[in-house]
Order: structure tokens, then C-alpha cells, then sequence
């Protein structure tokens, strides 16, 4: 015990003199973590190695060299730790791991979309009525088609126009009118009219849309009641069960008051398609073992990756994100953390002097360039079909963003509850809104490729462009330029 007590002191002492040294060499204790100023997570693909490398070789090398900012920071790349077992061509579309299930197409013949059980009822206080549908391999639209709006055999008895829009366009493709006068060829309990044979393309998401022109509501059933006719799996109802809105042109309640007719476009390469489907996903399993082997000597070589439980695809990026926030808060002692992507450039002593000059060592610090009032996108790369509000909140560019410590363990403590959105930039957004950080805007973190004088990033740059950057900026001290 006494010499416990003897050796007390001189413990206390050593720890003093280490922390008079710095906090990044007080925690460096045996047993303890590491203490890191800032860590810099690198969102990166599992194939993305050229980027990685360029990464390397570039300001990471550059920060590793550095002799007061390379013991302050820790840089890690974040990659799924699985690939996508389904074949790109197979996929539903290129940014998610879902198998693009066709099989048994319906060939050579005319397909209701739906089959609408009898007794539909009626909406009285309803006007217009809308559905929204998405195409998987591209299809010809025939005809448009209204509810029957009495017993079977009575005349039609109503003004009813049927259109076709294509997502978040307000020109339609294709129109249909029905009258008394006018209704068209009665078919299983719909009225049909021909249109203009167009080409929906795979990919393709649309709204048909029925309006009635007199004060009584239409004959219209719940979207969920309806029976879809998908061809063998060319088409999918969108359904608000699904966390599709209506889109801004399209007021009125999701449901059918009808439907229309389609073939199936080139229906030989769809079936020679499908019967490639075993060879491809053979040659797929074999690359995926390549790449496999690839990543795990890149990390034994350089082990700057972190491997986060995700199947590594553009829609899970924001779960990557959590998954490594929790990494962070797990094995990590760092007061700041910089997210960045594999494809920007950097200037990390830009972003120590901008950290000291705002006096961003504080809690609840958000610190980046905000989008304000962005829309939301219902189709396309950053399709949302979850986020129920036509605009996001606030939130950061992807080129770069700093927080502080207590955000990242609020993330991290959260991450199994919080809920992914189509990008991690917007769900990003939209997790902070819950907790109001003081978000420090700065446009020098750029949202676009551009090079500007003072920039902290710079996003959307190939390995090559990268290197040529750093190339300029250890010339001339200018990425962008030097005078000749």
C-alpha cells in the first residue's frame, strides 16, 4: 500500500507533463484511445480503388507528412463490407441491391393494367382521382379507361377526362374524354378510348389522373383494392401505402377510377434477357470474389478502411454513414469529425485555420455550406418517396461538413432508430433538424465542381482531376492555376 501510495505521485506528475504537451499526446497513455483533434471519414465505393489511391497520394499523404496536423487527425475510408450479389443489369435500377423480378412476361397481347372489383364505390366529394405506377421494362400504352358508372349495359352518364402524366411533368402524354356522347368501348366493366401508341421506357414513373366535370364525385376505388395486371412484373402500383404523395399538379385522393392498356415493347430481348441471367450472375459472383480479395490486401496495405455492416450500394450511403459514426464513438477519443467523399478535394490546413479562426471547438456545431428549401425529387438518382414534406430541411453539401463530438454520439447512439433517406446529405438534414445545432454556413465547402481560391473542398473529381489539383497546389500553393 505504501508503495502504492509512493508511486501516485510520480503518475500524476508524468500526466501533467504530457498534458502541458498537447491532449493528442496526453491520451496517448498506454491503454488509453488516441486522442485525434479531428477525424475525416471518407465515403467511399467498394470498387473505387483508383479514387482511393489518388486520395493517397494527394492530401492524405500530404497530412501524413505534416508534423503538427498528421498526429492531431485520423482518416478513414468507409466502405460496405458486402457487395450487391445481383448483377448490375438485373438490378431494379442502378442505386439499390433489388432483383428486378420479371418472369412469365405476358407477350404478344393486350393487358389491363387493373382489375377493379365490382361495387366500386362512390366518392361524392371527390372531383379528381390519381394513381401513380413505375414501368421496369419499356411498354406501349394502347388505350385509357374509365370506371362503368351504373348497372351493366346503362349508358354512360357523365363528363370524365382520363390523363397520363409522366412523374412530376404537368404536360400529359395522353388524353381520353368521356361523355355521354362519347364513352368509348365498354370492356370488363371499364370504358376504353385509344391514344397515340407511345413508348414508356424502363424507368419510366407516371400518374393517370380522372377527372369529372360535374358536381357529383367519381366512381373510384381505394389503390389497395385494386388488382394490378404487372405483365409478369413490368409494371408496379405506387401506392401512399408505399410513402408515395401525389404529385404538386394532381390534387385529389390516391386511388382508381379506371385504368388503361399496354403491351409489352420487344418482347424477344426480354426473354433473351432472362435467359442470360444465370451466366451473369456466374461471372458476377466470380468478379465480386476479385474484389473482395482486392480490398482486403488494399487494407492490410494501407489500414485506412473501415469496414461498415452494409450491403455497399448508392441507397444504403446513409446507413454507411451511421454505421461508421458509431465506429467513431466506439474506438475513438477526437473532438471534430469531417465527412467527406472519395471523388473531392481537400485542403485539410485551410480547414485547421478556418476550425481555430471560427472557434468551432464547441458542442452542437454543425459547420458546412447549407441547402435551404431544397425540393424534394419523386423520380430520378435522388428519388424520395419517404419523406413526406415537398421541400428538406436544412442540410449540408456532400462535398464536406464538420460536426462536433456530441453530435456524432447522438447519432451514434441513435442509429438504429433513426430512419435512412434516399441520400445521406438529406438525412443528414433531416436527423439534425430533431436536435437544432448551430450550423456555421461557409461557402468555401463547394456543393459543385468549380475551383476557387480558399476553397476548403471541391466535389465530383476523377482520380486524374485530383492529382492535378494537388499537382498545381504544391506548384504554385493554387489548385486552380498557376501564373505563367
Amino acid at each position: 500500500m505504501r508503495g502504492l501510495l509512493l508511486l501516485c505521485p510520480c503518475v500524476l506528475a508524468v500526466a501533467f507533463h504530457l498534458w502541458l504537451q498537447g491532449p493528442e499526446v496526453a491520451l496517448s497513455w498506454p491503454g488509453w484511445p488516441r486522442h485525434h483533434e479531428l477525424v475525416v471519414g471518407v465515403l467511399s465505393a467498394r470498387s473505387n480503388h483508383k479514387q482511393r489511391q489518388a486520395i493517397r497520394g494527394t492530401w492524405l499523404e500530404n497530412l501524413s507528412r505534416h508534423p503538427v496536423l498528421g498526429p492531431r487527425t485520423l482518416v478513414r475510408f468507409i466502405v460496405g463490407s458486402r457487395g450487391c450479389a445481383v448483377p448490375a443489369p438485373d438490378r431494379e435500377d442502378p442505386y439499390s441491391c433489388r432483383l428486378l423480378n420479371i418472369s412469365r412476361p405476358l407477350l404478344g397481347r393486350e393487358i389491363e393494367a387493373f382489375a377493379v372489383p365490382h361495387g366500386a364505390g362512390l366518392l361524392s366529394s371527390q372531383r379528381v382521382v390519381n394513381v401513380h405506377f413505375q414501368i421496369f421494362h419499356p411498354v406501349v400504352i394502347t388505350r385509357l379507361g374509365v370506371l362503368h358508372q351504373g348497372e351493366v349495359g346503362a349508358a354512360f352518364q357523365r363528363n370524365v377526362t382520363v390523363r397520363l402524366f409522366q412523374a412530376e411533368h404537368e404536360e400529359s402524354l395522353f388524353t381520353a374524354r368521356f361523355s355521354p356522347a362519347s364513352p368509348g368501348v365498354q370492356v370488363n366493366g371499364l370504358w376504353y378510348k385509344p391514344v397515340e401508341q407511345f413508348i414508356l421506357p424502363e424507368g419510366f414513373q407516371g400518374t393517370v389522373t380522372w377527372e369529372i366535370h360535374d358536381p357529383a364525385g367519381l366512381f373510384a376505388q381505394t389503390a389497395r383494392a385494386v388488382t394490378v395486371n404487372d405483365g409478369g412484373g413490368v409494371l408496379r402500383l405506387l401506392t401512399v401505402g408505399e410513402g408515395l404523395l401525389p404529385y404538386e399538379f394532381t390534387e385529389g385522393v390516391e386511388g382508381v377510377a379506371g385504368g388503361f392498356v399496354y403491351t409489352i415493347h420487344e418482347g424477344d430481348a426480354l426473354l433473351q434477357n432472362l435467359h442470360t441471367r444465370p451466366e451473369r450472375l456466374a461471372q458476377h459472383l466470380i468478379a465480386m470474389q476479385e474484389e473482395e480479395a482486392l480490398l482486403q490486401k488494399e487494407s492490410a496495405t494501407y489500414q485506412d478502411i473501415v469496414f461498415v455492416d452494409v450491403v455497399d450500394t448508392y441507397r444504403n450511403v446513409p446507413s454507411k454513414l451511421l454505421h461508421f459514426y458509431r465506429w467513431v464513438g466506439e474506438t475513438t477519443s477526437f473532438d471534430l469529425l469531417l465527412k467527406t467523399d472519395d471523388d473531392c478535394y481537400i485542403d485539410m490546413e485551410n480547414v485547421f485555420e478556418s476550425i481555430v479562426r471560427k472557434k468551432l471547438h464547441q458542442s452542437n456545431v454543425w459547420w458546412g455550406n447549407f441547402r435551404l428549401n431544397w425540393a424534394v425529387d419523386r423520380t430520378g438518382k435522388w428519388q424520395e418517396l419517404e419523406y413526406r414534406s415537398v421541400a428538406y430541411p436544412a442540410f449540408a453539401c456532400g462535398s464536406g461538413y464538420v460536426i462536433s463530438k456530441d453530435i456524432v454520439e447522438w447519432l451514434a447512439s441513435n442509429s438504429e432508430r433513426l430512419k435512412t433517406y434516399q441520400g445521406e446529405d438529406v438525412s443528414m438534414g433531416i436527423w439534425m433538424a430533431a436536435i437544432g445545432p448551430r450550423r456555421f454556413q461557409d461557402s468555401l465547402w463547394l456543393c459543385e465542381q468549380k475551383c476557387e481560391t480558399g476553397m476548403l473542398s471541391s466535389p465530383q473529381y476523377s482520380p486524374e482531376e485530383l492529382i492535378q489539383l494537388w499537382n498545381q497546389k504544391e506548384l504554385c500553393g493554387n489548385p486552380c492555376a498557376c501564373e505563367k
